[in-house]
């Protein structure tokens, strides 16, 4: 069997692909006519933590646009590690300064372009593909996880503080990144 490191070398298409495949959705928190899309990016989200061995994966409803959270909670006496993430963006105008359509992912030299690739899609992808690498080759983690990734960070997460409240002991752990 591989190890987590060499795994991740072996996967690294897959994870290219899976990025872009996150990166083509529209989901655009601050205009209501791609809610649609915002909620769709997170369900592909949900069953992404689904597919790398996630736990007690859930859309939950804010009041706005939802959260989806999921665990892994088998590291008796360990920490509580929750990873935060988002995956809705801003509006992409003005359209022409675009050098590429902005939800089709363009790769240009060593880089990949695409509203999305960098806040926060990108960074939110890498923890899930990591963690799905280490559960692949070992079975466990090191920690106990929480992911916890909305979909209305960039219009300021409105429904947030009390829905967070609201959910206080789902949500309690000892770090979050």
């Amino acid at each position: 069997m591989s190890t987590w490191q060499e795994y991740i070398v072996e996967h690294r298409e897959q994870y290219l692909d899976e990025l872009k495949e996150y990166l083509r959705f529209p989901s655009i928190s601050a205009l209501p006519e791609h809610a649609a899309d915002v909620r769709a990016a997170g369900e592909w989200v949900a069953d992404f933590m689904r597919k790398i061995g996630m736990e007690n994966v859930e859309i939950m409803e804010t009041g706005g646009h939802p959260v989806v959270y999921s665990d892994w909670l088998h590291a008796p006496g360990k920490h509580t590690v929750m990873i935060y993430g988002h995956w809705d963006v801003v509006p992409v105008d003005p359209l022409e300064l675009w050098t590429d359509p902005p939800f089709e992912p363009a790769v240009h030299g060593d880089r990949l372009f695409a509203r999305g690739a960098s806040d926060n899609k990108g960074n939110s992808i890498a923890p899930l593909q990591a963690l799905g690498a280490l559960l692949a080759t070992s079975g466990e983690l090191p920690v106990n996880v929480k992911l916890f990734f909305e979909g209305q960070e960039e219009i300021g997460s409105p429904t947030l503080p009390d829905f967070i409240k609201a959910n206080r002991e789902k949500f309690a752990c000892d770090w979050v990144i």
